[in-house]
């Protein structure tokens, strides 16, 4: 019998630690909201734990505008709550022309449930070419409840 060890850690997620995307310098960032504590840059940036958190509650929007056509292969979501008990639906989806159409990558719900579930990670592997746009929805909580969105990291490869 043959064996072999293995890391722990998906190869995808060692690529985006040591050699992911430099959201800073590929393009333009739009939000609906921010809380000025919490920016959006602190979700893009490699090294920061705070993350970016609307300044309001109901649904937002983040969307990552490129210069220049991107490809992607691997796309990597943190969001944490450690607060309030709900239901949280995002939806990420792409763009090939600027905005004007977009292509679902994912719709995933997820129910945070403090002290225990108190974070989500979303690791997807895809194979998207000329991405223009890249948009997350969020809709903090299903219920309408006074949750405010938040996002402690994205990366991508």
């Amino acid at each position: 019998m043959r064996k072999r060890l293995i890391s722990a850690i998906p190869i995808e997620r060692v690529a985006l630690d040591r050699g992911g995307l430099d959201l800073a310098n590929l393009g333009m960032v739009e939000i609906t909201s921010e809380d000025e504590g919490y920016p959006i840059e602190h979700a893009l940036q490699l090294g920061e734990t705070r993350g970016w958190r609307a300044a309001e509650p109901g649904p937002q929007i983040i969307r990552l505008l490129f210069d220049q056509p991107q490809k992607l292969k691997c796309i990597w979501l943190v969001f944490e709550e450690s607060e309030i008990q709900r239901t949280q639906e995002f939806v990420l989806r792409w763009s090939p022309d600027h905005g004007r159409s977009f292509r679902e990558i994912v719709r995933q719900q997820w129910n945070f449930s403090p002290p225990m579930t108190v974070r989500e990670t979303e690791d997807y592997t895809v194979d998207l070419s000329d991405v223009t746009v890249l948009e997350l929805r969020i809709l903090p909580d299903k219920s309408g409840g006074e949750a405010r969105a938040s996002l402690t990291s994205l990366r991508l490869a």
